[in-house]
């Protein structure tokens, strides 16, 4: 199985007889042959690029074709780089929508809008709904007054079939975000403190301990007092059986 050949034919793969010669400052040097061509490429150590194949006879350069080749890919990831995608987002509602279904929804435009994508608006007509579209018209033109500071109208209303359709588009420069209900607003930054002041060489210099006041003297204890002589058990035994009986008191009549 053969390779493909690449869409831009390099050297060989030129199989006309004779091409339109540019050299690779942009000069024309005229009708060569392909062989002849070939040479004049080769002696510069370049390569000849067929460039415009639909001409007659075919235009070919003499270049780089790797550098070529190189600069085209860095143009196109640059191209592809800046590119935008732009996102159709899309959002329902009836003509009798309860408040609070409607803050709901508004709060998903808002979101779309913020996020650079378009936002496509339906109010879906059901049975007698059909004979008053005027509401659903209204509806569509409160929902583009409420979110004006994030979009502009692309498509005014436009009633198919059952359903009435709005388009929205983004701005170009958005306005910064507000705090929600339950959020707080940022803070103000509060004035930098001023730097703590460099230590003195007073305060830096360490505390030389200082000398220690004598103590006086402490004063002499006085003698203790000499404790009386315990007498053994024994002897106190003896003393108590020695000591003479009380006689007892006579009793009266």
């Amino acid at each position: 199985m053969r390779p493909a050949e690449p869409r831009t034919r390099v050297n060989e793969t030129i199989r006309v007889p004779q091409v339109r010669l540019i050299d690779d400052d942009g000069s024309q040097i005229g009708v060569k042959a392909r062989d002849e061509a070939l040479e004049y490429a080769w002696a510069k150590n370049l390569d000849l690029v067929e460039v415009a194949p639909d001409a007659n006879p075919p235009v070919c350069r003499v270049m780089d074709y790797g550098k070529y080749r190189y600069d085209q890919e860095q143009k196109q990831k640059l191209a592809r780089k800046h590119q935008s995608t732009i996102t159709i987002k899309e959002i329902k509602l009836r003509p009798k929508i309860d408040p609070h279904d409607y803050a709901t929804k508004k709060g998903h435009v808002v979101r779309f809008l913020r996020q650079r994508d378009k936002v496509k608006v339906t109010i879906m007509f059901r049975g007698r709904e059909m004979s008053h579209p005027e509401r659903g018209r209204a509806l569509l033109e409160r929902l583009a007054e409420d979110v004006s500071e994030l979009g502009v109208i692309e498509s005014s209303p436009i009633q198919d079939g059952r359903n009435m359709v709005m388009l929205l588009a983004p701005v170009r420069e958005l306005p910064p975000a507000k705090p929600g209900a339950n959020e707080a607003p940022p803070a103000e930054s509060a004035p930098s403190e001023p730097a703590a002041e460099a230590p003195t060489a007073e305060a830096a210099a360490p505390e030389t301990p200082k000398p220690e006041a004598a103590k006086p003297a402490a004063k002499p204890k006085a003698p203790a007092k000499p404790q009386a002589a315990k007498k053994p058990k024994a002897a106190v035994a003896e003393a108590a059986a020695a000591a003479p009986e009380p006689e007892p008191e006579p009793t009266s009549t």
